[in-house]
């Protein structure tokens, strides 16, 4: 029997990484695209680590550095959301580190970033960035 969540799976590439309350995230994702009004097929969250984020980045975006997050959207036009979320976990204990923030919020905060990217949110110029932060912050508050 298939839950109303199997749209939003979770794909570990790192030993010793697993997500806790994993269902109650995926629940609020669709909740997220819910109030976003976005209609959602399916997502694919990968958690993986610097390097392996580092190889995407060069490779797809030809990017040369390191990130937290590199959301892909594969929706068609037209139809509901598609996409795939790689997030390096390991970008994540550090940024959660320098901004003194638990891992555990810091880690939904990036997840939530790239739904929101899904979303139509983007970040490349200040005022995009600055409402980024703003959405984060409302889905990080109704979630905790």
């Amino acid at each position: 029997m298939s839950k109303a969540t199997d749209n939003i799976q979770f794909h570990y590439l790192l030993k010793g990484f697993s997500f806790q309350n994993r269902n109650q995230c995926k629940s609020f994702i669709q909740q997220l695209f819910k109030k976003e009004k976005k209609a959602l097929d399916s997502l694919n969250f990968i958690f993986c680590s610097d390097e392996y984020l580092l190889e995407i980045n060069r490779n797809y975006l030809n990017h040369d550095y390191y990130t937290d997050i590199i959301t892909f959207d594969l929706s068609e036009p037209g139809q509901a959301t598609t996409g795939e979320i790689y997030i390096s976990i390991d970008r994540v204990r550090d940024n959660a580190n320098n901004h003194e923030e638990s891992f555990t919020r810091e880690l939904h905060r990036v997840i939530f970033h790239g739904a929101l990217h899904l979303c139509g949110y983007g970040d490349k110029t200040q005022e995009e960035e600055i409402l980024m932060r703003k959405m984060e912050n409302k889905y990080l508050d109704m979630y905790f």
